[in-house]
């Protein structure tokens, strides 16, 4: 079992050699990833903000289903990630801008802006996921609200992700352009309504939907024994019956003479 983890690894890494070979000595496979492989990094990125709005709210999910939805956040931000690794890659391969201005925001020697919104786009990115994966170093309240605002960014950086990938490319179609508006417009107004809420992006204001385990009870209180024997023992046994034995003779029913 202790040889698993290692030859996970070797199997990752047997797998991604084979497939950078098949895309070194594949036309075929660069050109899909050329025009590709932008398109699948924008897709990821966006359904990951979009996952990851829908991750805090406590209204409408329990906690198992964030749990689920933060993982599904997570997986498409790396395969974002990914394919991001994937674009550049080919984009320098094909000479389609230098590894420069790749590297530097917006040094590009024939789009400087959109092409430099790529690469603070990417920065941002890769930031938010180190922050992401260090989550746990920011434990405390202060933190915390810092953690918050580092990962805000990620919101900065898919804006400036759309317009590199609708503008800087070619021409996209109607449809992408609808698509990705309406995301863009759908994401503004859940923001809009977490901060006129007053719940912020963390959703710690909202009411939980678990059922909360009641409050003990206080103990009931013990009965205290009486201070007078109830009506019966005062009035004692019928007539002509035998007297209650350990009824005082003081309290014995006395029937009154006609």
């Amino acid at each position: 079992m202790s040889l698993l983890p290692g030859v996970g690894l070797l199997v990752v890494a047997a797998l991604a050699t084979l497939f950078v070979t098949a895309v070194q000595f594949s036309p075929l496979i660069q050109d899909f990833l050329d025009f590709g492989a932008g398109v699948l990094a924008l897709v990821s990125l966006t359904s990951a903000v979009m996952w990851g709005l829908l991750a805090p709210d406590r209204t409408l999910l329990y906690s198992e289903h964030r749990l689920f939805t933060q993982r599904v956040h997570r997986v498409l931000a790396v395969a974002g990630l990914a394919f991001l690794a994937l674009h550049i890659w080919i984009k320098v391969a094909r000479d389609r801008t230098s590894a420069s201005a790749a590297a530097l925001p917006f040094t590009d020697s024939t789009q400087p802006v959109l092409v430099g919104l790529g690469t603070l786009a990417g920065y941002t990115f890769v930031g938010v996921a180190l922050t992401g994966a260090a989550r746990s170093a920011f434990t405390s309240p202060q933190r915390s609200r810092q953690w918050r605002v580092l990962h805000m960014a990620a919101y900065l950086g898919w804006g400036a992700a759309l317009l590199h990938g609708l503008k800087a490319g070619r021409e996209a179609a109607d449809w992408v352009t609808f698509s990705y508006t309406a995301c863009v417009a759908l994401v503004a107004v859940v923001l809009l309504l977490r901060l006129r809420a007053g719940t912020g992006l963390d959703g710690q204001k909202q009411p939980r939907r678990e059922a909360r385990a009641a409050p003990p009870s206080a103990a009931p209180p013990q009965q205290q024994t009486p201070a007078y024997p109830p009506p019966s023992a005062v009035r004692g046994p019928a007539p002509g019956s035998t007297p209650t034995q350990g009824v005082p003779s003081r309290l014995v029913y006395e029937r009154r003479s006609e």
